[in-house]
């Protein structure tokens, strides 16, 4: 529970071999957990992502993981086994970031130079929750059908449903507490990359593809999965715009393109060669082409981060389209709305708040103006401002 112990590294998330079970969880024999693809198909019948189903296949079998060290069937588990759970991902070391080069900044800490956080050496507290949430889950499923415990061993918080129901608009949210062993999720704050750190990251980038895949990504401001899967027949030239398949929708949406961003486009393919048709337009330079992957891309930013001292990553770049939109004067919140994709409006106001480094030229004109004595008009009388203010107003 104090993290001192690694869980055991058995069982697996694979491949599935068929549509209704994309994703299949084994254990260590290599054998398929029934009950996992049970609540794993179900997921599909309500229409969620394979990807949907590959991440919580992970967080279920973080979940047998423990259980099997700790010795418990899945149908016997209770609090007890949650709290060892939490309690092991509060303390343990996320072997996703052990990969700590000598020299950067160290896990935890606020790189200066961007003023984001830098990953710390732990798991997330919205990996935390998220996992508490798939496993509370996979329960309410097998509950529903008489399988399993009979109390759901993820402590649940009604007030918060009840919060989250329907409800009018004109009604005040009421407010309620977490749940037990959730824990506390801080705030998401926009993270635009300044225009000035833009200019030294763009300049970082080695060729037309690199060129053009930035600007693509921070004048359409779509996801990174997203504008990696475009074809070549996905480019409208004389509209200005790319069509992607939406995270969320899955639906053919079209997002737009400046024109900086189709010349640098229109540069790279002339390079590189038309893609074969049905190909994403993306390619690998080395070796065989190949179609760029999210890691690929990832990495790109990733060197050039590096070489600047900062932690940028490839979902700050629709942070930035964002809030150049949101910030825009001559748009509105709907419109850009409208170009994100947000399915509320709200998520499109958080980037209109201001930062600390949007008030640095403000703050300095405030710090060097005088300070104004303090006046009254002539109807009040010195005797009655003193009573009432007191000696020096």
């Amino acid at each position: 529970m104090d993290g001192r112990v690694d869980l055991p590294r058995v069982g697996e998330v694979l491949l599935g071999s068929t549509p209704s079970l994309p994703y299949v969880v084994v254990d260590a024999a290599d054998r398929e957990i029934e009950p996992i693809s049970r609540y794993l198909r179900d997921l599909l019948l309500g229409d969620v992502s394979p990807l949907t189903c590959r991440s919580y296949g992970y967080d279920l079998l973080r979940w047998f993981r423990l259980l099997w060290a700790v010795d418990v069937g899945w149908e016997q588990a209770t609090e007890t086994e949650t709290s060892v759970l939490v309690g092991w991902l509060r303390t343990a070391r996320n072997p996703q970031r052990r990969r700590h080069q000598e020299g950067t900044f160290p896990p935890g800490s606020v790189n200066p130079n961007t003023g984001k956080p830098v990953l710390s050496s732990g798991y997330a507290p919205r990996t935390i929750a998220h996992n508490l949430s798939v496993v509370h889950g996979f329960y309410a499923f097998h509950l529903h059908f008489g399988r399993g415990p009979v109390v759901n061993p993820v402590p649940e918080n009604k007030a918060r449903r009840q919060a989250l129901a329907h409800r009018s608009p004109i009604e005040a949210r009421r407010p309620h507490r977490r749940a037990r062993l959730r824990p506390k999720i801080p705030a998401r704050q926009p993270r635009a990359i300044p225009d000035g750190q833009w200019d030294a990251l763009f300049a970082q980038m080695r060729c037309d593809r690199d060129r053009a895949l930035l600007t693509c990504y921070v004048s359409s401001g779509a996801r990174a999965s997203e504008l990696l899967g475009i074809r070549l027949g996905d480019v409208d030239w004389q509209k200005g715009q790319v069509w992607v398949i939406s995270k969320g929708s899955r639906a053919r949406q079209p997002v737009p393109l400046s024109p900086e961003a189709l010349a640098y486009l229109a540069g790279y393919l002339d390079a590189a060669g038309l893609p074969d048709a049905g190909t994403p337009i993306w390619r690998t330079l080395r070796g065989e082409s190949r179609p760029l992957t999210y890691w690929a891309a990832r990495r790109i930013l990733q060197r050039a981060t590096e070489a600047l001292g900062a932690n940028w990553t490839l979902h700050d770049l629709r942070h930035t389209a964002a809030t150049r939109l949101a910030r825009d004067p001559e748009m509105t919140l709907v419109e850009v709305q409208t170009i994100l994709r947000h399915a509320h409006i709200t998520t499109t106001a958080l980037y209109t708040v201001v930062g600390l480094e949007d008030l640095i030229d403000k703050l300095a004109e405030h710090y060097a103006r005088p300070v104004q004595p303090s006046a009254w008009p002539e109807r009040y009388g010195a005797d009655d401002i003193q009573a009432v203010f007191g000696a020096g107003q």
